[in-house]
C-alpha cells in the first residue's frame, strides 16, 4: 500500500500568511505572524483530525477537504478585489453574496467528489504537496532574499547621541506633556480650499483655551513614519537616502527610531514616566521601551489586512472591525482625559487615526454606512472626511477640558498632525506613488496642517506661526529645561510611498497660501 504524507493543509494555510508577510516585510516584524500563524495551524489540525474521525481515518480525503476550504477562504477577498467594480449591463456582479454562492457551490462540489470517488489519491496528494511546498519556498526565499539585500542597515540607536546631552535625572517640579497625533488633520487653509469647510469654530475655542495654533505649519515630511521618526528624534532624517538607499521601502529603521526616540529618552532622564497608546498600526502600537502601554482589544495593521483578504472580509469589515477601530480612536480619547490619575510627571504619546480615513464616523460619530475599512481612495470622499474631522473636534474638546481642569500642574499639550490631507492627487488622475506631476496645490495641501500647543507658563509666548514638528521639542526643551537645541531651518521634503527615501525639497514650492 502507498503511504502517503498529507502535508499539504498546513502548508496551504501558512502561505497567506508568510506571503502577506514577505509583500509587506519592510513594515512588519517577524512576531507580527506568529498569532495569525498559530491560529490557522491550530484551526487546521482540529479540522483535519475531525474530517479524519468523520471520513472514518481516510486522511487523503480529509485532508484535501481542508486544503480546499484553505484555498477558498484565504482567496475570496483577494477575488472580490478584482471583481468588485464588475457588472452585466445595468446588473452589478461584483457583490459579496454573488462570489460567496459561487464560493459555497464549489466548495459543495468538491466535498461531494472528494467523497463519492474511489479512486487512490495517493499522485493528487503528492501534486497538492509539492504545489504548497512550492509556494511557501517563493515565499521564504523573497524573505530571504530582502533580508540579505538590507542586512547591512543599521537600526538608529539614539542613546549614544542623547548620552552627548543629559545623563541627569532631577526631581523639579516638570509639566506633563501630551502629544497627540491626529492623522491626516489638513491644515485651516485646506480645509477652507480642497474641502469647502471653516474650521473656526474649533480653532476659536483652543485659542480661548489658551493654545497657540501655528496657522502656518507643514509636516516635514509627506508619509506618517518619516514624519514621526523626525519630531520624535528632534532632527531631519534624510541621511537615510545613504543608510538605507534611495530606492529601498525598508522601514524597519524609521520604525524603530519612533519606538526608541530621542524625546523619550530625554524625558526619561528627567523622572518621566512614558506612557504609550496604541494606534492598532505598526511603530505607534505598542512600544517596548514605554513604562506603560495603553492597549486597545481589536486587530493590529497586519491582522486586518490578513483578514480583508479571507472569506471574513464579507462581514467583518462591515460589523468586526468597523466597529473594533471606532473603539480604538473612542478609547483614546477617554483614556487620555483620566490619564491625569497616574501619579508622577508623564510623557503621554498618542497617534490616533483619525480624520484619516478610514471614516468611521459621521458628524455626530455615528456609523457611516458603506465605508469600507481600508484607505484606497477615501480622500475624495470628502464629505466623509470632513464630517469625521467635525467628530473627532467634538472628541478633543471633551478630552482638552478634562486634561485642564484636573491636572494639578498645568500640562504641556501638543496637538498635531503628521501630514496634510491628499485629495487632490486623487481627484487629478495621479497615483500618490509615482514621482511625476507634482503641482504646488498638491504639495500645500499634504503638506499643510494643523498644528496647536498649550504651553504654560509663556512658552506660547516665543512660539511663531511657521514652526515645524522638527523643532517642536527643540523649542519646549529650551524653554521648559533650560537646553540649548539650536532650532533647524523650517525645511519640508516630499518622498511616496514606493521610494519613501528618495527626499525632494519642496520647502519653497509648498509655501503658497498655507
Amino acid at each position: 500500500m502507498k503511504r502517503t504524507i498529507a502535508i499539504h493543509p498546513f502548508l496551504f494555510a501558512l502561505f497567506p500568511i508568510l506571503f502577506l508577510f514577505a509583500y509587506n516585510i519592510g513594515q512588519v516584524s517577524f512576531s507580527e505572524i506568529l498569532l495569525p500563524s498559530a491560529i490557522v495551524l491550530g484551526f487546521t489540525t482540529v479540522a483535519l483530525f475531525i474530517l479524519w474521525l468523520i471520513l472514518k481515518r481516510d486522511i487523503k480525503k480529509s485532508a484535501i477537504l481542508v486544503s480546499a476550504f484553505l484555498i477558498l477562504f484565504f482567496s475570496y477577498g483577494r477575488i472580490y478585489n478584482l471583481i468588485q467594480d464588475w457588472q452585466i449591463g445595468s446588473f452589478m456582479i461584483g457583490r459579496y453574496r454573488y462570489l460567496m454562492i459561487v464560493w459555497v457551490i464549489l466548495f459543495i462540489t468538491g466535498v461531494y467528489y472528494t467523497i463519492r470517488t474511489r479512486k487512490d489519491l495517493h499522485n493528487f496528494t503528492n501534486i497538492l504537496n509539492v504545489i504548497a511546498i512550492c509556494l511557501v519556498i517563493i515565499s521564504l526565499v523573497n524573505i530571504g532574499i530582502y533580508e540579505f539585500k538590507t542586512r547591512g542597515a543599521v537600526v538608529n540607536n539614539p542613546d549614544k547621541k542623547y548620552n552627548e546631552i543629559s545623563t541627569s535625572k532631577d526631581n523639579a517640579v516638570y509639566p506633563d506633556i501630551y502629544y497627540i497625533i491626529l492623522d491626516g488633520y489638513a491644515s485651516s487653509n485646506t480645509l477652507n480650499e480642497v474641502f469647502g469647510y471653516d474650521n473656526h469654530e474649533f480653532i476659536d475655542y483652543l485659542s480661548d483655551k489658551g493654545f497657540y495654533i501655528a496657522d502656518k505649519s507643514r509636516s516635514n515630511y509627506t508619509i506618517t513614519f518619516l514624519s514621526l521618526a523626525s519630531s520624535l528624534n528632534m532632527e531631519y532624517i534624510n541621511y537615510l537616502s545613504d543608510k538605507l538607499g534611495k530606492e529601498s521601502d525598508d522601514r524597519r529603521v524609521p520604525y524603530q527610531m519612533i519606538k526608541n526616540n530621542m524625546v523619550m529618552n530625554f524625558l526619561k532622564s528627567k523622572g518621566y514616566k512614558f506612557i504609550n497608546f496604541s494606534s492598532g498600526w505598526g511603530p505607534t502600537d505598542d512600544n517596548q521601551y514605554a513604562d506603560l502601554n495603553i492597549t486597545f482589544s481589536g486587530l493590529d495593521e497586519f491582522q486586518t489586512e490578513l483578514v480583508q483578504t479571507s472569506m471574513l472580509d464579507a462581514f467583518a469589515n462591515k460589523y468586526f472591525l468597523r466597529d473594533s477601530a471606532r473603539e480604538k480612536v473612542l478609547n483614546a480619547f477617554s483614556k487620555l482625559a483620566e490619564i491625569y490619575k497616574i501619579k508622577g510627571k508623564k510623557f503621554i504619546f498618542a497617534h490616533i487615526i483619525c480624520p484619516h480615513p478610514p471614516y468611521l464616523f459621521n458628524a455626530n460619530g455615528g456609523i457611516v454606512e458603506g465605508a469600507k475599512i481600508d484607505i484606497g481612495d477615501n480622500w475624495k470622499r470628502k464629505e466623509y472626511y470632513v464630517n469625521q474631522l467635525i467628530f473627532i473636534n467634538k472628541k478633543v474638546k471633551v478630552m482638552v477640558d478634562e486634561i485642564l481642569s484636573k491636572s494639578e500642574v498645568p500640562p504641556i499639550i501638543i496637538l498635531q498632525a503628521d501630514h496634510g490631507s491628499a485629495s487632490t492627487f486623487l481627484s487629478s488622475g495621479l497615483e500618490y506613488d509615482k514621482k511625476i506631476g507634482l503641482t504646488e496645490n498638491m504639495l500645500r495641501e499634504r503638506m499643510g496642517i494643523f498644528n496647536a500647543y498649550y504651553l504654560p507658563s509663556g512658552g506660547d509666548n516665543i512660539l511663531y506661526d511657521s514652526i515645524t514638528p522638527v523643532n517642536t521639542f527643540r523649542f519646549i526643551f529650551n524653554y521648559y529645561f533650560k537646553t540649548n537645541y539650536n532650532l533647524l531651518d523650517d525645511k519640508i521634503y516630499f518622498s511616496n510611498d514606493k521610494y519613501p527615501y528618495n527626499f525632494i525639497d519642496v520647502t519653497d514650492l509648498s509655501i503658497g497660501r498655507s
